[in-house]
Order: C-alpha cells, then structure tokens, then sequence
C-alpha cells in the first residue's frame, strides 16, 4: 500500500506542465458525460477472429457474426464496445480498412451501441504481421494477440511519419461521428516490460490526435500505478479519465477513492476476471454506485480464448471450472444467468428517463 500511496502521490504532482488549452475543460468534460445514459459494455472482438488483424483485413473480416453478438450485447441493455484497431491493417488497406471499420459502426449502431475506439496496444505478441494469421494455441489466453506497433517498433518508429499519418487519417475520418463515443489513444503503454520506452510514442499519438481535435474525447487508460511518469502523462492529458482494474472489490474502490482526486468522469475500461474475485456481481453494482463507465473483458467466448486465464493454461483446451472473461456462448447462450440478470437491471436502472 505504501508504493501505492507514493506512485498516486507522483502521479498527481506536477499538474502545473499541462498545457490547458489543449485538454477540455473540466466543465467540458463533465457536460459531455451528463449527456450520455450511463456507459456499460464490453471489449469486443467477434468471435471468429484471433486478434485485431484478423478482425479487420478484408479476407476475415466477418460482419455477420458482428452483427449477430452485437445484438447479444445489446439484449442485456450494454450501449458501448471497446475495439482495437491495427495499424497494419490500415497501411495494408487504408481505403478498404476505413470502410470496414464505418461498417463496423453502422452494425453498432444499428444495435443503439457507440464505440470507443484503441489506437496503439503494447499487450501480447510483439511480431505483428499482415496477412493469415495463426490458429489458437488450445487453452491459453489469447494466443494470437498482437501488439500494435509492435516491438521494438513502439520505441524506434515513436516519430514515424507512417504512424503519424494513420492516427491523423482515422481520427479525422471519424472525428465528428456520433457513432464514436471516445478515441483510447494507447492501450497500457509500457506493458511487456517495456515501462518508459513506450513514452515518447504516448506523448506522440496525443499530440497528432489534438492536432485533428475531434469532437470526441480522448484518453489512455492508466493501469500499473508503480508506472509513475506514464501515468502523470495519462492522467494529464485525458479529457475523461480511464483506468484498468481486474483485483477485488476493496482494491479497486480505493482505486476509485483516489482517481475521484482527479475530479473528472471517469471510465473502467477493463475490468472483470472471475477467478480473481473481480466479478459482475462485486465490481459493477460498484461502478454503478459511483457512475463510473463498465467495459469489461470480452463478450463472447471465441478464438481469442479468453475464459481462460492469463497464466493459467490448459493445454487439453478444455473448459475451465470457471470462465475468466466472457459473457456468452457462440450460440449467445449465457454463461451465467445471473450475471445477465444482474446487468439487464443495473443499465434499466441507470438509463435516463
């Protein structure tokens, strides 16, 4: 607790080097909030697709079976998903990535689902690369997950014209789309023992998102607090602020407690891992309490194997005793009824009347 309390205290010092005039405005940020119901739904990658690539290259991009567990989403009343984008998917195809990615939207939207969309990821594989990608290692936690750049890519193409062009080009063909709700420029930045490498890229893609200036807000979620100069940055230069948390309920209010410093809405946007104890039925009737924004990790149990747990896994490939991540079966059969139950009534109960 005590490297906790420090890593908070460093994170909210320095405030005085933020440049006001590009971040919103607290009164911005928070009329921005107010009028939304409140924020629940899932990270989403449908179930046929392994990772970001093979979600959005045209040979496997697959809008049946995203408008079909769209609308498992939408039947227990969730109205945003969290999708990763990949930048070689884009450099691939930037044309046809577009149009794929505003399908994506029209399906969502047609589900009365908006979508926060990720930039860059520094989680999983380091080694993207374009094109088929690999099968499923049976049991283990997504396998096939790629980073975006990538690795050493992240650090050495940190001023890469290439990149800069990709942010700017997506930010300002969506910059003004209702259907976007936020733009999640970089997800855990410094993961894969990476730390500070990751900080001149972070600082980058904030920078070439602000130059756009979309009229959505923009944000990095913050995730290890012993991270201390990427979470000053984070924290800084987020107009809504995001966080990660998969522990136990009595860890992450007092994550909460010490956020609401920041005095900003607020958005988890990853939480829930059962066998952890962060589960629907602890975390966010909490979240709901305090009106934070619920994404939680994965929707449907598919190719990325996540009801498996991260350093669990299980090489016969059978099903776990009980599921990590992940809501329903491909068929949309539920895991577990109660947890449905559950959220059906907290978004009843939270939607504006």
């Amino acid at each position: 607790m005590k490297n906790f309390k420090l890593a908070l205290i460093c994170l909210f010092a320095g405030l005085s080097t933020l440049n006001a005039q590009e971040r919103w405005s607290k009164e911005k940020a928070d009329a921005w909030y107010a009028s939304h119901d409140w924020i629940t739904g899932a990270n989403f990658i449908p179930s046929t697709a392994i990772n970001q690539l093979e979600m959005w290259q045209e040979d496997t991009f697959d809008p049946q079976t995203i408008d079909r567990e769209l609308g498992y989403a939408e039947g227990i009343g969730f109205n945003t998903m969290r999708v990763y984008l990949h930048s070689l998917a884009y450099k691939a195809d930037p044309k046809g990535f577009k149009e794929r990615v505003d399908t994506y939207l029209g399906l969502a939207d047609k589900h009365s689902i908006k979508t926060i969309l990720v930039i860059f990821d520094d989680v999983w594989d380091p080694n993207p690369e374009i094109g088929k990608q690999r099968d499923p290692k049976p049991g283990v936690h997504n396998s096939g997950w790629m980073q975006d750049p990538g690795y050493p890519a992240s650090k050495d193409n940190a001023d890469s014209a290439e990149l800069k062009i990709y942010v700017q080009d997506i930010i300002k063909t969506f910059k003004d789309d209702d259907r976007v709700l936020l733009w999640d420029l970089y997800n855990e930045p410094g993961n894969s023992g990476k730390k500070t490498e990751s900080l001149p890229l972070l600082k980058n893609v904030f920078s070439w998102a602000r130059e756009v200036n979309p009229s959505q807000p923009l944000s990095a979620g913050l995730w290890d607090w012993s991270f201390i100069e990427l979470n000053a940055f984070q924290a800084q230069h987020s107009d809504i602020i995001t966080y990660h948390d998969y522990e136990s309920p009595d860890w992450h209010r007092r994550v909460i407690e010490l956020l609401k410093s920041h005095d900003r809405p607020m958005i988890c946007t990853e939480y829930m891992a059962r066998t952890r104890n962060n589960r629907f039925s602890n975390t966010l009737p909490m979240l709901a309490e305090y009106t934070i924004g619920a994404i939680n990790w994965g929707l449907v149990n598919g190719k990325t194997n996540t009801i498996y747990a991260w350093d669990t896994p299980i090489e016969s490939g059978a099903e776990p005793v009980e599921w990590f991540h992940d809501i329903f079966r491909k068929d949309g059969t539920p895991y577990r009824q109660d947890e449905i139950d559950l959220i059906k009534k907290l978004n009843n109960q939270n939607k504006k009347k």
